[in-house]
């Protein structure tokens, strides 16, 4: 386990997220590096990038930070940990937040809904997003607790947290 608190005190050039992300999966800590999506409202994207090799990275979904479309559910969930995902981060809504619990990936989201996306939409995979004041390039470290997210150019020694 480790602090994101005393991640970013240590760590001065690493940015904390100013956004009120929930907690909804099965992991409270989680980091690896990040791999950013941006999505308009639709799950495929989401669900095209969890089933690809995860290797413990963080997959970024930016969907506008948008709570009307759920892109981010159980099933695709269940995926993720199959195919070796640390976390997901959205930056909208998901959905199925019991279900989420019960699975060894952690998410977190601005919110939950019950509906999702009826027809394909345009994605972007591996440029940069941008919310909370926080830049997630590909590659970035993602560390991630209970109370916040941080991003960090360089991986970070878990000791000081």
């Amino acid at each position: 386990m480790f602090s994101t608190a005393n991640l970013s005190d240590a760590n001065l050039d690493a940015k904390v997220c100013d956004l009120q992300l929930r907690n909804f999966g099965g992991r409270d800590y989680f980091f690896g590096p990040c791999f950013p999506l941006r999505v308009e409202q639709d799950h495929r994207p989401v669900d095209e990038m969890v089933s690809t090799p995860g290797e413990g990275r963080v997959l970024v979904v930016d969907s506008g930070g948008s709570l009307r479309i759920g892109v981010f559910g159980d099933r695709l969930a269940a995926i993720a940990v199959r195919n070796g995902w640390a976390g997901v981060i959205v930056h909208g809504a998901i959905r199925d937040t019991v279900k989420l619990k019960t699975l060894d990936l952690g998410v977190k989201a601005l919110g939950v809904t019950a509906l999702r996306s009826r027809e394909p939409k345009a994605s972007v995979k591996g440029e940069p997003v941008e919310f909370g004041d926080a830049r997630f390039e590909a590659g970035d470290w993602i560390y991630c607790d209970q109370d916040a997210v941080l991003v960090s150019k360089v991986k970070l020694d878990l000791k000081t947290g």
